[in-house]
């Protein structure tokens, strides 16, 4: 049975689930600098003034911190979903 709360897109934080939400808040962080590392990339790539060997690495990179991103969702139970925090007036975040 999942005990979770509802999602409502906002981070929620209790005395009795801090950790979940500081994880929350942490890992959107994270997520959303590792998306502006990511169109930073692309726009290089396609800037064309990389090597080949420059854009493996970038690519590589971009692989593991997807991969550890993914593994650190799993550990807290967390989704992309999740980490879409809601900025009130001003939208979702990612």
């Amino acid at each position: 049975m999942d005990h979770r709360p509802e999602k409502s897109g906002r981070i929620q934080i209790d005395s009795d689930s801090a950790e979940e939400g500081l994880a929350q808040l942490v890992l959107t962080i994270i997520e959303l600098l590792r998306q502006l590392v990511e169109r930073q990339a692309i726009r290089r790539v396609d800037g064309g003034t990389l090597s080949e060997e420059e854009i493996e690495n970038i690519g590589v990179a971009l692989m593991n911190l997807d991969m550890k991103m993914e593994e650190l969702k799993d550990i807290f139970g967390l989704d992309d979903e999740d980490l879409n925090i809601d900025l009130g007036p001003l939208g979702n975040l990612l």
